[in-house]
């Protein structure tokens, strides 16, 4: 039954049940496909109830064709066109901190060579 439907075929169709986890819709009066909760529309759906009813005719691309078990996956959201992403706003480069040392000694010592400069220092405070 299912052989008459292929990957990439766009089909009219009209939803005939609705689950938590996916759209049934009638692709003729012998087949149904799902239409899982993720292929929907673009982006995060919570709830089907709140894009689709049943009896609403929509557009779906057959996905993938499991002749075995008789099953047919749909797609609502690869029929229409994704919405176009706001330019993100270029950031503004935080000024890197600059480092003053309090003596003339640059570069990278161990705190034990540090030790003794520092006794000496809170010494004479």
């Amino acid at each position: 039954m299912t052989s008459k439907f292929e990957a990439g075929q766009i089909i009219d169709g009209k939803v005939t049940g609705i689950q938590p986890y996916g759209a049934f819709v009638a692709l003729d009066e012998e087949n149904q496909g799902l239409v899982h909760i993720s292929e929907i529309t673009h982006g995060y759906v919570k709830d089907i109830n709140e894009h689709l009813t049943v009896g609403d005719e929509v557009k779906v691309k057959v996905m993938n064709v499991d002749e075995a078990k008789n099953k047919v996956s749909l797609s609502i959201r690869a029929t229409e066109e994704a919405p176009k992403k706001p330019a993100k706003p270029a950031r503004e480069k935080k000024a890197q901190p600059t480092f003053q040392q309090d003596n003339d000694s640059a570069g990278f010592n161990t705190l034990k060579d540090k030790l003794q400069e520092w006794i000496d220092q809170s010494a004479k405070k």
